[in-house]
C-alpha cells in the first residue's frame, strides 16, 4: 500500500497537503536505472555548464512559489530563505564557471622519456565522473543543502546524474525545486532524469544499496549518517560516502581577548548561537571563557543579548522534543548553571539560552558531564569557564572532529608578539576543517578556497561539501599509458584542443 508523504507546518503541527507517496523498491530501481541511462547526456562539459546556469534561472523564476512553500514547511522566514535561494543559484553558476574552466579535470601529461632510470612510458591522466550519485537532503537548509544544493550542483558539474532522497521536513519545497531543474534539463534537450527525487525512509535505504549508485552525499545526524555509511561500505561493491554528521564547533576565548572586548564577544556569540534558531551545523556549541572579571563581563553581555532573542520554531516536533530533553539533561548535571535557561517556549516554540560549567569537570574521561561534549541541535550553547590554558587543552584533547574551531585572541596574540595565539591555533587545527580567528563560524562562504568538512564525526571523508573543490567527490582519476593520439580523449591530446589548464612534463600550462 502506498504511504502518503505530507507537507507539515511546524508552526502549527498541522498537515498542509499530500505531496507524494513513498517510493517502493521497484520504483527506486526504475529511477536509478533511468538516471544511469542519462549519464551519456552529461558527457559534454559545455552542456553541463548550460544546464547549471539554466537551472539557476528556472529556480529564480519559481522563486515566489519556492519561498512560500519553504517558509510554510520550515518556519525559517522569507528573509533567511530568500538569501538561501540566492546562495543556491550562485552555487550553480559558480560550478558552471568551474566546468567551463576545466581545471577540476586535473589533466597531467608526462611524455615518454627513455633517458630516465627506469625509462618512463607516456602517461596521461585526468578525472572522469563516477556515475549516478545519491544525495540525502538536509533538514536545516531546504535549498542550499537539499535538492538544488551543493551536492547536486557539484555532482552535475562532474557529469553525474543525481537521485535525491528528499527530507521529510520539506517535501513540497523539494518537489518544486526538482521540477525547476528537470524543466531546465528538458529545455536544453536533456533527459529530465539527470535529476530525480524520491521520498521515504525505506527509499533511502534502497537507494544506497542500488548497484548502479556510484557515490553518495549526506547531511544530517550522526546516527542516520553512520547507518548509511555502514550500508555503503557493506555493499558487494562499496562506494564513497561523503557524509556530514555532526559538530560541536568549539570556540576558545583567551583572557586577553575577553579583557579587550568582552561585551563585543558576548553579543557576537549570542547572535551566532541563536541564528536560524540555533539550527546551523556550524553553531558554536562549546565555548571556553576565562574565569574572573573579564569572563563575567562577557557572560553578562551574552545573557543580555540572548534574553532579548525571541522564542522560535524548530524544523519539526521531533527536533523540538529532543532539544527540550537535551537542555533539561544538561541543566540538571552537577555544577551546571543556566544564566539564561533554554527550553520550552510555549506551543511549537523553543526558548534560547545557555548553560555554564567549570571546564575542569569536562576534562574527566567518561565522566557524568560527557553529554555537554555532544551536539545539542537548537539555540543553546555550553560555556566552560577555565582557570588556565591547561584546562582548555585538557578538554580540547577529548573532542572528536569538528567542522569548525574558533579562537578569539587579543591584539598581541593576533600580532604574534604573544605566542599564546599561535599555540592556540596549533591546538585547534587538528580538530576541524575550518579554523577561524576573531569571528564566528555561522556563515559558510561559497568560495574556491572554502572547506566545509572535518575529521570524523564532522564528516566521513576529507572532502568539502561547499566550494569549487566539492566536485572532486564525484570524480575518479584514470591514466592512459602509451596510447596512440587518435585513441586518446580530447582532454589528453598534445594539441590541447579544448584549451584546458594542465601540467605537461612538470610545467603548468594555463
Amino acid at each position: 500500500m502506498a504511504v502518503p508523504v505530507w507537507s507539515v507546518d511546524p508552526r502549527t503541527g498541522k498537515q498542509r497537503e499530500q505531496v507524494a507517496v513513498e517510493a517502493s523498491a521497484q520504483e527506486i530501481d526504475e529511477v536509478v536505472r533511468a538516471a544511469a541511462a542519462a549519464v551519456p547526456a552529461l558527457a559534454d562539459r559545455a552542456v553541463r555548464a548550460r544546464l547549471l546556469r539554466t537551472a539557476a534561472d528556472f529556480l529564480e523564476e519559481a522563486r515566489p512559489r519556492i519561498l512560500e512553500a519553504a517558509d510554510a514547511e520550515t518556519a525559517l522566514g522569507p528573509v533567511r530563505l530568500g538569501g538561501e535561494l540566492g546562495r543556491t543559484t550562485y552555487q550553480l553558476r559558480a560550478f558552471a564557471d568551474s566546468v567551463d574552466e576545466g581545471a577540476f579535470l586535473d589533466v597531467i601529461i608526462d611524455h615518454a622519456d627513455a633517458s630516465l632510470a627506469p625509462p618512463r612510458p607516456d602517461l596521461r591522466r585526468y578525472k572522469i565522473p563516477l556515475g549516478v550519485v545519491a544525495v540525502y537532503s538536509a533538514s536545516n537548509f531546504p535549498l542550499a543543502f537539499s535538492v538544488p544544493g551543493g551536492d547536486t550542483a557539484s555532482a552535475l558539474a562532474a557529469g553525474c546524474p543525481v537521485v535525491v532522497k528528499a527530507h521529510p521536513d520539506h517535501p513540497a519545497t523539494s518537489e518544486l525545486c526538482a521540477d525547476a531543474i528537470r524543466r531546465a534539463a528538458v529545455s536544453l534537450g536533456l533527459p529530465a532524469e539527470v535529476l530525480s527525487v524520491v521520498h521515504g525512509f525505506e527509499a533511502g535505504i534502497e537507494l544506497i544499496k542500488h548497484p548502479l549508485v556510484s557515490a553518495a552525499g549526506f547531511t544530517g545526524s550522526v546516527r542516520g549518517g553512520r547507518a548509511l555509511f555502514d550500508a555503503a561500505a557493506a555493499r558487494p561493491v562499496p562506494i564513497p560516502f561523503h557524509g556530514e554528521l555532526g559538530s560541536l564547533n568549539p570556540v576558545v576565548i583567551t583572557e586577553a581577548a575577553a579583557e579587550e572586548r568582552a561585551e563585543q564577544i558576548g553579543a557576537g556569540l549570542a547572535g551566532s548561537m541563536t541564528l536560524g534558531v540555533g539550527q546551523f551545523c556550524v553553531k558554536p556549541g562549546l565555548v571556553f571563557a576565562p574565569e574572573g572579571e573579564a569572563g563575567d563581563r562577557l557572560l553578562k553581555s551574552l545573557a543580555g543579548t540572548v534574553s532579548d532573542a525571541p522564542a522560535g520554531t524548530l524544523l519539526d516536533a521531533r527536533m523540538r522534543d529532543n532539544f527540550i530533553a537535551g537542555v533539561r539533561e544538561r541543566s540538571e548535571l552537577p555544577g551546571v548553571e543556566a544564566p539564561v535557561e533554554p527550553g520550552d517556549g510555549g506551543e511549537h516554540l523553543v526558548r534560547p539560552g545557555f548553560v555554564t560549567v567549570p571546564a575542569a569537570r569536562l576534562a574527566v574521561e567518561g565522566g557524568e558531564h560527557d553529554a555537554l561534549l555532544e551536539e545539542c541541535f537548537g539555540p543553546v550553547t555550553v560555556v566552560a569557564r577555565y582557570a588556565d590554558q591547561a584546562e582548555v587543552a585538557a578538554v580540547l584533547g577529548r573532542l572528536p572532529g569538528n567542522l569548525t574551531a574558533t579562537a578569539h585572541v587579543g591584539e598581541a596574540e593576533a600580532a604574534g608578539t604573544d605566542p599564546a595565539g599561535a599555540e592556540l591555533l596549533a591546538r585547534l587545527t587538528p580538530l576541524a576543517g575550518r579554523v577561524l580567528v576573531n569571528g564566528w563560524p555561522t556563515g559558510v562562504a561559497v568560495a574556491p578556497a572554502q572547506h566545509h568538512g572535518g575529521p570524523y564525526p564532522a564528516t566521513t571523508s576529507t572532502s568539502t561539501s561547499v566550494g569549487g573543490t566539492a566536485v572532486e567527490r564525484w570524480l575518479r582519476p584514470v591514466a592512459y599509458q602509451d596510447t596512440p593520439e587518435a585513441l586518446l580523449p580530447p582532454e589528453l591530446r598534445d594539441g590541447n584542443p579544448l584549451g584546458l589548464p594542465r601540467r605537461v612534463d612538470g610545467v603548468r600550462e594555463v
